[in-house]
């Protein structure tokens, strides 16, 4: 399938760019994507809190006083879980949250997020994205004659005078298409990526 290129002023090029039909003409597979996104981002979560329980916590190897005749309560160690300064009874141990998920099924969701913005418009793509500086203006200039806002940016190669001027913009995130993952996908209102980039990216999901 061909796609056509938009230009640097935001009108269609007379250039177009032939993709493979399998990797940006998939079906959207709603379960599958939700599958995708959600171990993705269970993947993020570190779960390294951590407690101490009565063994763990410093101290408490004798009794604090005998059994029968003080009048206090009977007591093992000053750790006990009921005591100030004691070990926690149900203590937080650090967790792997994690999810499998087969390199099939992640490509898959990948494919069908992809086409989905492709019928969507929400995917453009430009033959080129250079700026001749890092001044976050002429970035907002570009952006503004395409008429983009809320919208990642994916090129080939990462161009350290496009991430230092986005770097400003919370509504602008710059990645290459090899760091491309579905929730960054999703977040954005709009995709703009570089013909490189989409080519990359039509390898990697075939």
């Amino acid at each position: 399938m061909e796609l056509a290129l938009i230009t640097a002023s935001g009108k269609k090029s007379s250039k177009s760019l032939e993709v493979a039909e399998s990797a940006f003409a998939a079906e959207f597979n709603e379960g599958l994507v939700h599958q995708a996104v959600t171990a993705y981002m269970a993947g993020a979560r570190f779960g390294t809190k951590a407690q101490k329980n009565r063994a763990e916590v410093r101290g408490g190897g004798r009794k604090p006083w005998r059994q029968k005749g003080t009048g206090n309560a009977r007591a093992g160690t000053i750790r006990s879980p009921i005591w100030r300064s004691g070990g926690r009874t149900f203590a937080a141990r650090p967790r792997d949250y994690s999810q499998k998920l087969n390199r099939k099924m992640y490509r898959g969701a990948m494919r069908c997020i992809v086409s989905e913005l492709l019928r969507d418009g929400r995917l453009q793509v430009i033959g080129d994205l250079k700026l001749d500086s890092m001044k976050t203006r002429e970035l907002v200039g570009k952006l503004k004659a395409l008429d983009l806002q809320d919208v990642l940016i994916v090129v080939d190669e990462a161009d350290e005078n496009l991430i230092l001027a986005a770097r400003n913009l919370h509504w602008v995130a710059v990645t290459e298409s090899r760091d491309l993952n579905p929730v960054s996908l999703l977040a954005f209102e709009t995709v703009l990526m570089t013909g490189a980039a989409l080519i990359q990216l039509g390898e990697r999901l075939q």
